[in-house]
């Protein structure tokens, strides 16, 4: 059973992550993952317009700032990136973006529909210094998240193409 917690403005964290959102990342053994869902999505809007809006939109410069500085991730504007992740892999409603730095590896993965957008979060401590750098950040991604959520929403429904 899904445990809606947290309810924010049409945002709740789910716990535990159900299983066809855990499937879309090919991560193995991660050991952070979260998930939050909004209600009231934006017809006609793809999984990438959504990552666009949220990652290169929203979060914008305060984004490239914990993903580069704080997190060391190797990120490049490139064709095929969303915010310099690479677009790992896709589905007719999700995309799942990925990043590396020397000491985790992440992925974000959005799921989209006419109701609902979904966004988690999935990292590997791949060295043990991750698992001192991102607890304290976690509270603090999991407070934006909502907001994160929101404002794209707000954006995509403002007619940005994302």
């Amino acid at each position: 059973m899904n445990v809606a917690s947290g309810t924010d403005g049409g945002v709740r964290q789910e716990q535990p992550v159900p299983a066809p959102i855990l499937a879309l990342s090919t991560m193995e053994r991660p050991d952070y993952v979260d998930l939050f869902t909004l209600s009231g999505g934006v017809p006609g809007r793809s999984p990438e317009e959504w990552a666009k809006a949220l990652f290169e939109d929203v979060a914008g410069r305060s984004g490239q700032f914990v993903w580069r500085v704080l997190l060391g991730l190797r990120l490049r504007a490139a064709r095929g990136r969303v915010a310099g992740w690479e677009i790992a892999d896709r589905g007719a409603d999700w995309i799942r973006l990925e990043a590396r730095s020397w000491f985790l590896t992440g992925h974000l993965v959005v799921r989209a529909d006419d109701d609902h957008v979904s966004l988690a979060t999935f990292l590997r401590y791949d060295r043990p210094l991750a698992g001192r750098v991102w607890p304290p950040l976690a509270k603090k991604h999991r407070s934006l998240a909502r907001g994160l959520l929101r404002d794209g929403r707000d954006l995509l429904r403002s007619g940005r193409k994302g």
